[in-house]
């Protein structure tokens, strides 16, 4: 993608990456329907007028489509028996539609959209660690500032901090919190250089604005680990779980008001981004991706109407009811959740045309 100029590597990027995220997710609910019983009438990737299209020996269609912001997979029989016109009920088959599936027949196949995009994730991150290696954090320093505690005591870029103060360490982490609270206390470093070792003695200064200690060193440069494919998978999915954590931390964070909500983008900036990551390598690209499918399944999850965790939450009320949820009620969730997702949408393109500089350009312009 290096050869192409950037607004088309920005955009083959972007579909690149959205292409494989909509076909995963929709791939999940697809598989579930078959297994249910359910017939799948359409498959397409994308919005619209569809480009290209085929026909499978069961009859559904595959379609792409020209807006390539989502996709969809339409169920037979998903229009329900009070919504139907008299020739979409005429043209059901028997034993075959999707609302006359049990409730849990019917989440299964709306909750596995999602859950093949976890899987992606796990999948993706298992790959990466099996081939180019898990990233282990180490000591090793990878920049030392002009003038600082760290340069004086002679602490060179390279240099694999072993112990301070006799206490062994082996994350860049533990040398932070070992530095913090030792403002202007002399220490003792043993560091490994050039297949030996050397002890140095360095005192850390106190930082302009706290009393905490700051030596000078920047580092934790990673180094990469092969492991086997069975154990690849558990720590991809480990690594996937940490993921989901991180990003939920993050939405609580903007929503209790601790973070800002700049951070909240859409398609523009996934697509500025995909481009970016496109250039870093395949392993990047790769990584990028997994990390999307698991914000697009924690997406999916959230209860909110029109997504798939709000019919998992009609699903829920309709099994604790013992019938579904009046068809009035269902109206009004999901013109709710319609909004709501308008609204949001909006948000995250105005937050990213904001971090183009879009507005400060149309200001100098009109100013």
């Amino acid at each position: 993608m290096d050869l192409l100029p950037e607004p088309f590597r920005t955009l083959l990027s972007f579909l690149v990456v959205l292409g494989v995220l909509v076909f995963i997710h929709e791939l999940g609910h697809y598989l579930a329907a078959r297994w249910r019983g359910v017939y799948v009438e359409r498959f397409s990737i994308g919005f619209g007028r569809a480009i290209a299209t085929w026909q499978d020996r069961r009859g559904t269609e595959w379609r792409i489509a020209w807006l390539p912001l989502g996709g969809y997979v339409k169920l037979h029989g998903q229009e329900g028996v009070d919504d139907a016109t008299p020739e979409q009920r005429a043209a059901w088959r028997p034993g075959e539609t999707f609302h006359e599936k049990s409730v849990l027949d019917r989440a299964i196949v709306v909750a596995a959209g999602p859950i093949a995009n976890f899987a992606l994730a796990v999948l993706l991150f298992a790959g990466l660690f099996a081939t180019i290696g898990q990233p282990v954090a180490t000591t090793v320093i990878a920049t030392v500032a002009e003038g600082s505690a760290a340069a004086r005591a002679g602490l060179q870029p390279g240099d694999r901090i072993l112990a301070l103060d006799g206490t062994p360490v082996s994350r860049f982490e533990e040398v932070q919190r070992h530095i913090l609270p030792r403002a202007g206390v002399p220490m003792e470093i043993r560091v490994a250089r050039a297949g030996g070792e050397e002890v140095l003695r360095a005192t850390p200064e106190a930082r302009p604005d706290s009393a905490e200690g700051r030596l000078g060193v920047g580092g934790g440069v990673p180094e990469f680990r092969r492991i086997g494919p069975v154990a690849a998978l558990g720590v991809g999915a480990a690594h996937t779980w940490e993921v989901t954590v991180q990003t939920l931390s993050g939405l609580w964070q903007m929503i209790s008001g601790q973070r800002g909500t700049e951070e909240l983008g859409g398609p523009l900036r996934i697509a500025q981004l995909s481009g970016q990551v496109a250039t870093m390598g395949l392993a990047s690209l790769v990584s990028f991706i997994a990390v999307l499918s698991v914000n697009l399944g924690l997406i999916n999850l959230f209860p909110v109407p029109v997504l798939d965790g709000g019919h998992l939450v009609f699903y829920a009320m309709e099994a604790l009811r013992g019938r579904p949820l009046p068809p009035r009620a269902m109206e009004y969730g999901f013109r709710a959740g319609f909004a709501l997702l308008v609204a949001l949408f909006v948000f995250a393109t105005w937050n990213d045309l904001a971090s183009f500089g879009v507005f400060r350009w149309a200001a100098a312009l009109f100013g």
